[in-house]
């Protein structure tokens, strides 16, 4: 059977059974907190799933310049996505234990590269079938190295260029209490974050069940925040990771082309000459 041409940001357990055949299933589990993604993988996984590490798959090494999770080179990355088995042909379903908070890093990735590719609505937990353990041995696949679109990536000085400009709407999906700087994480190197931005915590994208929010209730959300009338969103995070739930949230409220910037607060907070912004001048 061939490929779906084409996927939503987001599919049900139901879905995956349907297409099983058709996709490349990858975990992409990862946790701030230092545990490993590759022990839970290992521990139990969604049968023929293969892994991909955010770390050394889908990131280039951090560094001061780029912040804890650069996006790779196009032939870095082709060479991890062959190893996993996506080719130029495949089409690509991702989960996490998360939310899809850190699954939406391959599926966003893959997307602007124009590969079908979803993430697993309510993660591991919503499938109720058998698990199974140990490694998973990918089939190679050819991949053929894509530049990464200029309109979708956004660097730290066209960031700074358009900070506080209402006309460039910036999200910031980290957990309202580092977007104030009242309860920064340990991998904040300062309180705070980028001056203009808007909280959108990535969790806001999610209903009462853990499943992405209905297009309609998403568009009202981002459209509250203004994307409804700036000229270009782009969303940070920490390090680019859960940055990319709140571009597929976007997508499937109907906002297209919105960014990201992959250095994020990683990047930013660490640079003392850049400015920081503590508290929420949008709310009280």
């Amino acid at each position: 059977m061939s490929r779906p041409q084409t996927l939503p940001v987001a599919v049900s357990a139901d879905r995956l059974r349907t297409d099983r055949d058709q996709v490349v299933l990858v975990d992409s589990r990862w946790y701030l907190d230092g545990r490993s993604g590759r022990e839970a993988h290992l521990a139990g996984h969604i049968p023929g799933a293969v892994f991909a590490d955010v770390d050394t798959d889908l990131a280039a090494p951090g560094s001061a310049e780029g912040g804890r999770h650069p996006l790779p080179s196009p032939e870095d990355l082709a060479a991890s996505l062959g190893r996993l088995g996506i080719g130029d042909d495949s089409a690509v379903v991702v989960y996490d234990d998360a939310g899809g908070s850190v699954a939406a890093r391959l599926v966003w990735m893959l997307r602007v590269l124009g590969t079908p590719a979803a993430f697993l609505d309510g993660g591991i937990q919503a499938w109720d079938g058998p698990l199974e353990t140990g490694e998973v041995a990918p089939e190679p696949a050819g991949r053929t190295p894509v530049p990464w679109p200029s309109d979708r990536v956004a660097g730290t000085e066209g960031v700074r260029a358009r900070t506080g400009s209402p006309e460039h709407l910036l999200l910031d999906a980290r957990v309202y209490g580092r977007f104030t700087g009242e309860e920064p994480a340990p991998v904040d190197a300062r309180p705070g974050h980028v001056p203009g931005a808007r909280s959108a915590a990535w969790q806001g994208n999610l209903d009462g069940d853990g499943f992405l929010a209905s297009p309609e209730r998403l568009r009202e959300r981002f459209f509250t925040l203004g994307a409804d009338t700036a000229e270009t969103v782009t969303a940070y995070c920490g390090s680019g990771v859960t940055a990319c739930h709140d571009l597929l949230a976007l997508e499937h409220a109907g906002v297209a082309g919105a960014r990201l910037y992959p250095g994020s607060w990683s990047r930013w907070g660490g640079d003392e000459s850049l400015p920081a912004e503590t508290g929420d001048p949008h709310r009280g």
